[in-house]
């Protein structure tokens, strides 16, 4: 089969069969292997990064590794895509700052990138992270960083083409003014099983008028067929809010003076 008829097939294998299994058949497949076209989208989240999985026990036989590290792993998909990378989606667990910083050094073109929870101490970076990506375009937190005002402000002013935010966590007032503000060009958005009030959606709603996708499922702190936020909505090609509720029936308490903060959902306000 010709070279460019492997890469073809290759660049739609998974990061496993990259890493672990082509490149050991015979050279023609090693050479396509290596091909930076099969190395542009990352995924490390389909793969079991268990120590004792078999992708990991077959990736430090073959490479005569003493033990497993993602950040080894990281960096051979890396120099393998000869930083050609365009999307990654870190795995949910073993991603350490350094290995964000890895990317963001060495992945100039990222367009799409998926970041695990951090600790309170590395996830305030990842705003300094985001302004070496100047072509990132989708960003999916798997929490809210406590200085998301920052990150907002900072993806503004360094990503012009972003147009996709993807976040679960309790969206306050001051995070809705963010989006508003300085992320009114949103094409997508989710905010999936998130405290979520009607008073902070209707903000995003009205900064954030170029907005063709809505995810809000399973949120808490508002009533999705309330007519002031279909209406709102009405103009969005996908809109979805299954599962919305006002409140968590099972579990919640509420301070003598709500405006002190209640706690909802598993989210503090």
């Amino acid at each position: 089969m010709q070279m460019d008829c492997l890469v073809e097939v290759f660049s739609k294998l998974g990061l496993d069969d990259l890493a672990v299994a082509v490149p050991f058949v015979c050279k023609s497949w090693r050479a396509a292997a290596f091909h930076p076209l099969c190395w542009k989208k990352l995924d490390f989240r389909r793969l079991d990064l268990l120590p004792w999985s078999h992708f990991c026990k077959d990736f430090t036989l073959q490479y005569s590794l003493p033990y497993f590290s993602f950040s080894s792993l990281l960096r051979l998909t890396i120099n393998r895509g000869r930083k050609s990378a365009t999307q990654i989606r870190f795995p949910l667990k073993s991603t350490s700052l350094q290995d964000l910083a890895y990317a963001s050094n060495e992945c100039p073109k990222l367009r799409s990138v998926s970041i695990p929870v951090m600790s309170s101490s590395e996830e305030v970076q990842i705003s300094k992270l985001v302004c070496k990506w100047k072509d990132l375009e989708e960003l999916e937190l798997e929490s809210k960083p406590s200085n998301f005002l920052e990150l907002a402000e900072n993806i503004s002013m360094n990503c012009k083409n972003f147009c996709g935010l993807m976040v679960s966590s309790s969206i306050r007032e001051e995070d809705a003014i963010a989006m508003a503000r300085y992320l009114p060009k949103l094409k997508r958005l989710e905010l999936r099983r998130s405290y979520l009030r009607k008073e902070e959606l209707l903000i995003i709603l009205n900064g954030c008028r170029e907005l063709e996708r809505l995810s809000l499922k399973d949120c808490i702190g508002f009533d999705g067929n309330e007519r002031e936020i279909l209406a709102k909505v009405s103009q969005i090609k996908e809109f979805k809010s299954e599962g919305c509720k006002l409140y968590y029936e099972h579990s919640y308490e509420f301070d003598d003076d709500f405006s002190s903060g209640c706690t909802l959902y598993g989210f503090v306000h």
